[in-house]
């Protein structure tokens, strides 16, 4: 079945028969789907929700056919959200340079625009943990204590996510002012440029609307010939 660009019956399979020692080919692989995902649709919160929403359902359905142990499926589950991690992570960092090409060019970030842009980066670790949360409170039985386990131990440590996402607000908005300063340094420049060039504009100016009245004020052509033969 193919739900927001996701082959959830290849993510079940997958998990269903995994072992624990599999867990690192189940990170790769949900991280690759879930990006995959992602780049293919328009990168707005509501898009990520999905995206996330049904990465979560399509690995719970798949440990819950799993026979392995508690612990296992625990740790099955855990790659699961390091793998949904990982390609939110690449979200946020496309949403960085996306928006460090407006802070280059000097756009205030304190635009309604921009701030908005900000706060869904600043607040994707947020959505992330909401979204899983939300999504596996219907899961069966067996997986609540397991995925309880991962999303208290994750907000205990923290999410690459969440972090790079205050690395780049933070980086972003220094970056901001920096343009604007610099934008406002090189108007002055430019400004004291002119004023220092500005007696001699003048006199420029002077010269030539005193040889425009020399010019017109001079004798015909004719008339100077005259006079000195």
């Amino acid at each position: 079945m193919i739900k927001s660009g996701i082959d959830q019956d290849a993510i079940i399979s997958m998990f269903s028969q995994a072992t624990a020692k599999q867990g690192e080919a189940l990170r790769t692989a949900v991280s690759e789907a879930t990006l995959k995902a992602l780049q293919g649709r328009e990168l707005s919160m509501e898009n990520i929700r999905k995206v996330l929403k049904t990465v979560t359902h399509a690995s719970s359905a798949g440990a819950a056919l799993n026979p392995a142990g508690p612990h296992d499926i625990e740790a099955m589950l855990g790659k699961a959200f390091a793998g949904m991690d990982a390609a939110l992570l690449q979200a946020v960092q496309a949403n960085r340079r996306a928006l460090e090409q407006f802070a280059a060019q000097g756009v205030d970030m304190q635009g309604k625009q921009m701030k908005t842009a900000l706060a869904n980066v600043e607040k994707m670790e947020d959505l992330f943990f909401d979204t899983v949360g939300k999504a596996v409170k219907g899961v069966s039985g067996p997986l609540q204590g397991p995925w309880e386990q991962v999303l208290s131990s994750m907000k205990l440590s923290g999410t690459s996510t969440g972090n790079q996402a205050s690395e780049a607000i933070e980086q972003l908005m220094a970056q901001s002012r920096a343009a604007l300063r610099d934008s406002r340094a090189s108007s002055m420049k430019a400004a004291q440029a002119m004023m220092d060039s500005y007696a001699a504009l003048v006199s420029g100016v002077l010269i030539g609307m005193s040889e425009g009245l020399a010019q017109g004020g001079s004798a015909a052509p004719g008339e100077g010939r005259a006079r000195r033969k």
